[in-house]
């Protein structure tokens, strides 16, 4: 029987993360997606660019062959993390602009995602979301997560692609209308996440690598959890994250401290993941533990 909204009681939700680059996916919100999907719903990575630009950070993969050939490698290690993960994967199309460095900062590369036009990488997104018809979309905060300039104009093409996909008006021609009911930030690293897994380590006499990184912690700087409206549960699924982590293998060093942490502690002294409920189109009361809270209840209206 069809609800209110014309959605059959009991259809599976749907869940999109648009990310910047390949393995963003896989270091931000992984093992929420690989939740969902073993709870049996439809989760769906959008990634925005091919990570073209992207340096080679695991010395073992620092080879000319691979460097060489970056743009069809970095496809291949998305295929099987996303197959790791079981989420669909989309690719935007656009051309990864690379981190600039120097003093000044020197132009981005012409054609590059961060300097397309908004409109036209608005109409992409636009277009995947009205095919997947996601309920719920993630995507960065307005800092990226950090200044990368693809992860800000991540965040810009998905605010917009948001809006944009239940208008009518919008971008005739790349499907029917679709108004996701609700939006998600993620954000960067917390100092509290990060001092929490500090203290564990020491208290447990294991070597910290975060120490000297919270040593330079600005103390003025708000911590990205004062933000934070919806904490999900996903201990179960840090093993699934970390594989698809290391399917990554010109971007992840699997001796680096994304694994300092054992998984044991991990799951003991920081279970979830973290998000901040921007826009909400349904009844929800925070703070929340799951990204389809008020979402459940209006799909399964009969």
């Amino acid at each position: 029987m069809a609800g209110s909204d014309g959605r059959m009681a009991g259809e599976r939700l749907r869940l999109m993360a648009v990310h910047a680059h390949p393995d963003d996916e896989s270091s931000k919100g992984a093992a929420s997606m690989a939740r969902y999907v073993a709870e049996g719903h439809e989760v769906m990575v959008v990634t925005c660019t091919g990570g073209e630009a992207g340096s080679v950070l695991n010395p073992a993969m620092d080879r000319p062959e691979v460097i060489a050939n970056m743009t069809e490698i970095r496809r291949e290690e998305m295929a099987r993390a996303a197959k790791i993960l079981g989420v669909k994967h989309e690719w935007l199309g656009f051309v990864d602009s690379g981190l600039p460095e120097g003093d000044p900062l020197p132009p981005l590369p012409e054609g590059c995602f961060a300097t397309a036009p908004l409109e036209e990488s608005t109409e992409a997104l636009v277009r995947v979301i009205r095919e997947f018809r996601p309920h719920v979309i993630v995507t960065y905060d307005e800092n990226g997560g950090y200044p990368h300039p693809d992860h800000i104009r991540c965040h810009e093409v998905s605010i917009a692609a948001y809006d944009a996909a239940p208008d009518p008006e919008r971008f005739p021609g790349t499907g029917e209308p679709w108004q996701p009911q609700k939006l998600y930030y993620s954000h960067g690293f917390s100092r509290a996440k990060m001092t929490s897994f500090h203290e564990a380590l020491v208290e447990a006499g294991l070597d910290s690598p975060y120490a000297e990184w919270l040593s330079k912690w600005d103390p003025d700087k708000a911590d990205v959890m004062e933000r934070v409206t919806t904490r999900v549960r996903c201990e179960d699924y840090f093993e699934v994250r970390d594989e698809a982590l290391k399917a990554h293998a010109t971007q992840i060093d699997p001796n680096s401290r994304w694994f300092a942490v054992p998984l044991e502690m991990q799951r003991k002294v920081w279970p979830t993941e973290e998000y901040e409920l921007v826009r909400s189109l349904v009844d929800t009361t925070l703070p929340e533990d799951d990204l389809f809270a008020g979402v459940r209840e209006k799909v399964t209206i009969t």
